[in-house]
């Protein structure tokens, strides 16, 4: 994980662009990650936590018909929270983290471990996919998250990179 981080700040910093997180499931630790290292200021602007369907309505303006028509673990409101961290900061890179860590509150239809994440850089598209998680503790799909949020930023920034060299 370490190094996926110091692959990600270290992008962040040669492109000269900072991020905002918003967190569900996650509860932060993307963010604690992010500023682990001395000079996070350099690309870390700030994160949002918003673990509660009001916080994601109050902190990053996300309708909550959005939430009422999809559910909370949902790429629409995974983008939609992307989106607000925008918004709502002078960052210029965001992701996102909604999903179901466990043990309870899975259903059929969206079981344990599911997932949903955004990432955007501003005035580009959102991207956003799903991953499920079978069978991990609370813990592992919270670390499998970090995980694969902190890759898919990495994408989108190696991406950003190229069409921009």
């Amino acid at each position: 994980m370490n190094d996926l981080v110091r692959e990600v700040t270290g992008s962040l910093h040669a492109l000269h662009l900072q991020i905002a997180t918003a967190e569900s499931c996650t509860g932060g630790l993307i963010a604690g990650l992010l500023t682990d290292l001395p000079g996070s200021s350099q690309w870390f602007e700030r994160g949002f936590v918003t673990y509660s369907n009001l916080a994601k309505e109050e902190m990053l303006g996300i309708d909550s018909k959005l939430i009422q028509m999809h559910g909370a673990v949902s790429e629409p409101v995974a983008e939609a929270m992307a989106l607000g961290a925008l918004k709502y900061s002078v960052a210029e890179v965001s992701l996102a983290v909604t999903g179901i860590a466990g043990p309870e509150g899975g259903s059929v239809a969206k079981p344990v471990g599911t997932v949903c994440f955004a990432w955007a850089i501003r005035g580009l598209p959102v991207v956003s996919a799903q991953n499920h998680f079978a069978h991990a503790s609370r813990e592992k799909v919270r670390q499998l998250a970090c995980t694969r949020a902190l890759e898919g930023v990495l994408s989108l920034l190696k991406s950003f990179s190229s069409s921009h060299s």
